[in-house]
């Protein structure tokens, strides 16, 4: 849910490189393992079992039983599986310090970064000095298309007012606009010159910011919704995430969104109404999309696409939430229904997750070990930790130094690659920067798909 918008822009910007080192770092644990089976003489079930173990992946053991029809390939799975957990874990915790890498820098590069991708707003004030524009409208100006800013406030003699689109400009008048610094310079060039005035609000004005939480108009476009025509108010700036995004016509809306708002007193109130304005519904958690998403989730990853009588596909039960999740939260809404969820509810609910799987994981994996060890011997758990280790230092080594990753996307990809969720929460706990999570979600998927078809090539074709 929390990586879904950012999955998309992350798959679209970085998707060829996660993508290639996802099949690096999965490719890489199939060939360690059946070079494994030649040298040291295992079977084949136990060599598929080895790597879902490695991996983690309870879908690829699944792939395995079904395609082996043998207990080896669980024997296998259970023998690498503890070490397939902790040796992720302690790889990406360990990683920024072998690489003397400070990760929290790192984070605020990349949050710089992420910034710099949206301009930084700020207000001017100008005086209307060029001939060309006396006597014209805003409209026929067609400001905001030709400077980017958006124009808060014109003061014509001694009276200042919240302009319109039918706002006619005059020799002298002052006006206060909102932009990044290249549409200030565009909108000085345009009026005629830049001035060092404030423009203080009428008595009758105010500057309020105003929270959406009606979900009703939620992922509607500014220009769709017409505030300004409809309330008479100027959104001078829609704050998201942290980030000050410019008020484009073409901005879609999204739940929690903070609007700038500049108008009549008795306009933005009439507007805080229309968009909700409500931090208690904001802090609300609805457990029906959630509830609804995980039945979604679970009803696609049963589904199996079936390629011949031995080869068949399917995401199983991690991988079906995880799309479905994916999808959900990057539409935003469905109707009624809003598939995103509020700051505190979405930390609650992964902290929740990530400690009642965790827990999962150490009683299942720890209560056979000391048998399937006594059973199997040494040769399989050494085998399993070499297919647990090697991918990720190869893909470590060809992501930093060749594809130039950061660190946060790195360990992030990695907990993917591997299909380790418990990586995932050791990569979260680094950081405040949600990094790992959109790189974690975009190329689990991937790392799914791959291995399972590298399970059902193994199986039925190396004997």
């Amino acid at each position: 849910i929390q990586a879904g918008p950012g999955f998309f822009q992350s798959f679209r910007s970085k998707g060829k490189t996660l993508i290639i080192l996802t099949s690096i770092l999965v490719g890489s644990a199939s060939l360690i393992a059946v070079i494994a089976k030649y040298i040291l003489d295992i079977d084949t079930p136990s060599v598929v079992g080895l790597i879902s173990g490695a991996l983690t992946s309870t879908p690829g053991l699944a792939v395995a039983i079904d395609t082996t029809n043998s207990p080896a390939a669980s024997i296998a799975y259970g023998i690498a599986y503890p070490f397939g957990v902790i040796g992720v874990i302690l790889f990406i915790k360990l990683l920024p310090k072998m690489m003397r890498i400070d990760i929290q820098k790192e984070a605020q590069l990349v949050e710089e970064q992420r910034r710099d991708m949206h301009p930084k707003l700020s207000t001017a004030s100008f005086r209307v000095s060029n001939a060309n524009v006396f006597g014209k409208s805003l409209a026929q100006l067609n400001v905001r298309s030709m400077t980017g800013a958006v124009v808060s406030r014109v003061k014509s003699g001694n009276k200042t007012i919240i302009p319109v689109a039918s706002t006619v400009l005059l020799e002298g008048d002052l006006i206060k606009a909102v932009g990044n610094e290249q549409s200030l310079e565009q909108l000085a060039i345009l009026m005629g010159e830049r001035v060092d005035i404030d423009l203080p609000l009428g008595t009758t004005q105010e500057l309020q910011s105003l929270l959406l939480t009606n979900k009703e108009i939620i992922n509607n476009t500014l220009g769709f919704l017409n505030l300004q025509g409809t309330f008479g108010c100027t959104v001078t700036r829609v704050r998201r995430s942290g980030i000050d995004l410019s008020p484009e016509p073409n901005l879609v809306l999204k739940f929690g969104d903070k609007l700038m708002v500049a108008g009549e007193r008795e306009s933005v109130k009439q507007l805080g109404h229309f968009i909700g304005n409500d931090e208690k519904r904001l802090s609300d958690t609805d457990f029906f999309p959630i509830a609804a998403g995980i039945v979604l989730g679970i009803l696609f990853g049963k589904l199996s696409l079936s390629f011949s009588d031995s080869f068949s596909f399917s995401f199983g039960l991690t991988g079906g939430i995880l799309m479905v999740a994916l999808i959900l939260s990057a539409i935003g809404k469905t109707g009624p229904i809003v598939w995103t969820m509020s700051g505190a509810g979405n930390q609650l609910l992964r902290q929740l997750g990530l400690l009642l799987f965790l827990a999962e994981v150490g009683t299942s994996a720890g209560v056979n070990l000391v048998s399937t060890f006594q059973e199997s011997g040494l040769t399989l758990f050494g085998v399993g930790i070499a297919v647990t280790l090697l991918p990720m230092i190869i893909a470590t080594l060809v992501g930093h130094f060749i594809f130039k990753i950061n660190i946060l996307d790195l360990i992030g990809t990695l907990a993917g690659g591997m299909t380790s969720t418990p990586g995932l929460a050791a990569a979260d706990s680094m950081s405040d920067s949600s990094a790992p999570s959109v790189a974690y979600a975009t190329v689990y998927p991937i790392a799914m798909v791959i291995l399972i078809l590298f399970i059902q090539l193994i199986a039925n074709v190396v004997y």
